[in-house]
């Protein structure tokens, strides 16, 4: 097994400072970049651990804290394990967070994290990959829609509200992708129903975009998170399988 070094690290926003953990495998040479959007519950232990498992693959990656606007991460009081009854709590204290993320926001923080990632000796030159979760799928379509000659591949797992009737939907950058994308859907979420999981396709389809979607059968939303009730060890793997395979054939 690769080991891997990990530190918490600062990059400059046209908004402020983001802080983000940054891992690579251990020492100077270069690795190509991966760009890892958290859920909503935020940089935490669990998912430091699900970045040094990507890091250990041969990758360099950073995980920023989407959230820099309201406080450094965590941005609100995390149990060390999340269950049904805490949610509706913490999603309520998470409202601040999410309003400052609006998609002008969003997209004007992936230049600064794509900048940041180029600018450092451990990530190799060329393309970035892009994975997103939960709402973070979200942010990995925007960042591959805004930057099409930057990112070479985007996944998104367990998303939410990719494609809806929003005049800025997620799925409306399709026509600016030049990423191949694979997403690992819930089955019955809530979040990504399937007339939006249908729409998504369509879209992608017409616009020519290199893609697969897959519905993980029996899988809840957030399956691939381990320190929530909603982890689903066999549906993480699989996710783990789909994700490798996308980077190793594109970056």
């Amino acid at each position: 097994m690769t080991t891997v070094s990990g530190s918490t690290v600062d990059i400059p926003t046209r908004d402020g400072t983001a802080d983000a953990y940054l891992v690579h495998p251990r020492g100077e040479a270069p690795h190509p970049a991966v760009l890892l959007y958290m859920d909503a519950f935020g940089i935490r232990p669990a998912l430091r651990a699900f970045a040094d498992r990507l890091a250990a693959a041969g990758y360099t990656v950073l995980v920023p804290n989407v959230f820099y606007r309201t406080g450094r991460a965590p941005v609100v009081e995390l149990p060390d394990f999340i269950d049904p009854a805490q949610r509706p709590d913490l999603f309520r204290d998470l409202g601040p967070a999410f309003q400052t993320l609006t998609p002008q926001n969003a997209t004007r923080d992936a230049d600064a994290y794509l900048r940041y990632l180029a600018g450092l000796a451990q990530a190799a030159e060329g393309p970035v990959g892009v994975t997103g979760y939960c709402m973070g799928a979200a942010l990995a379509l925007r960042t591959a829609g805004a930057h099409p000659g930057r990112v070479a591949a985007a996944a998104g797992f367990h998303a939410a509200n990719l494609a809806t009737d929003a005049p800025d939907s997620p799925h409306l950058s399709a026509d600016r992708i030049t990423a191949e994308l694979y997403f690992g859907h819930a089955d019955q979420d809530p979040g990504m129903p399937p007339e939006q999981i249908e729409l998504l396709e369509r879209t992608l389809t017409s616009a020519g975009v290199r893609h697969r979607a897959e519905v993980y059968e029996g899988a809840p939303h957030g399956f691939t998170q381990s320190d929530t009730a909603a982890h689903d060890p066999a549906a993480e793997e699989r996710h783990w399988e789909a994700l490798l395979d996308l980077f190793r054939r594109t970056l």
